[in-house]
């Protein structure tokens, strides 16, 4: 009998999230996906110390100094992850631009188009890069204009419902809704422990799957941040889903079949179709405390990784 991992790859193109090329070596995900605390964590570990020390190796002698090498390095590290992560998978690898220009819509896209050369002077193809953006007004509209260069993106730390309409409207490639970290919130605030389709999160990200189905969008809907399996099964059938290596264990040692929940050829939506110029964008996304609540606390914490990966490499130069 297959396992729930592999009844799941029938209908959902499964993403590995995580910087350990040995999980995605084992779990044969389509996609990985990056960020800055998941990069932080495997750049520590001594199996991966040799890239960074790689990335600074190839910097210490270009004449920058100061913040100018310490960027340098952490843009050189991002990309030897993405390549060796390219090795493995046969899809698309997410590389995260710094969080702190997650306010910035020239800055954000400056970066990813010094991404972009970076991976093409690998001979990297930029079909295989999705460039990660907060889902910020800002990031949505950095990555509204490099979606017409052709630089493709994944809007992260996406928690509202006006975000998701925001993106589909900008033709972002995809969108990056945090299941995980919507449960967390509900659970907190209401004192209630949520199960299957009465997640919280699981329910938001159905609701976006459905709406950009009914009307014909194209951006592509991938679950992020999973606390349980169940939330997991409970969206099956989705564009795609991207799982931490402890989950593809779990559905890899369950044995399927899977339920397809969610099933693009009859979208469950009674829901209108919407547009938010910034105002409208901007007071939707005020309303919704968890969404506010949940996307500051994520930049801040991917930068306070970033702050921390920078302090490695400046010890290491």
């Amino acid at each position: 009998m297959p396992s729930q991992l592999d009844s799941l790859k029938d209908f959902t193109t499964v993403v590995a999230d995580t910087g350990d090329f040995t999980s995605m070596e084992e779990y044969k995900p389509q996609d990985a996906t990056t960020n800055p605390s998941l990069i932080l964590q495997a750049a520590s570990k001594p199996e991966y110390k040799s890239l960074v020390e790689k990335a600074v190796a190839e910097n210490k002698d270009s004449g920058l100094t100061g913040p100018a090498l310490t960027e340098a390095i952490m843009d050189r590290v991002l990309i030897l992850f993405g390549v060796e992560i390219l090795k493995i998978v046969p899809g698309r690898v997410s590389t995260e631009v710094d969080a702190r220009l997650s306010f910035d819509t020239q800055a954000t896209i400056a970066k990813a188009k010094q991404l972009i050369a970076a991976y093409d002077a690998e001979g990297i193809s930029k079909d295989r890069i999705l460039i990660k953006i907060a889902s910020t007004w800002e990031g949505i509209k950095a990555a509204e204009e490099l979606e017409k260069e052709g630089i493709h993106c994944n809007l992260t730390l996406l928690f509202a419902f006006a975000q998701a309409v925001a993106c589909a409207e900008a033709k972002v490639q995809l969108i990056s809704p945090f299941v995980g970290r919507i449960y967390d919130w509900f659970k907190k605030e209401n004192n209630t422990d949520y199960v299957g389709d009465d997640d919280p999160g699981v329910q938001s990200v159905a609701k976006i799957y459905n709406y950009y189905k009914k009307h014909g969008y194209k951006t592509e809907v991938m679950g992020a941040s999973f606390r349980n399996v169940g939330q997991i099964t409970s969206l099956a059938g989705c564009d795609l889903l991207t799982i931490s290596p402890g989950l593809l264990e779990e559905l890899q040692n369950a044995d399927g079949p899977l339920e397809q929940k969610l099933n693009a050829d009859a979208p469950d939506s009674k829901l209108d179709k919407i547009s938010l110029d910034e105002k409208a964008f901007r007071f939707e996304f005020n309303e919704d405390a968890m969404a506010t609540e949940k996307t500051a606390q994520g930049i801040r914490a991917f930068s306070a990784d970033i702050v921390k990966l920078e302090k490695l490499i400046e010890s290491m130069v």
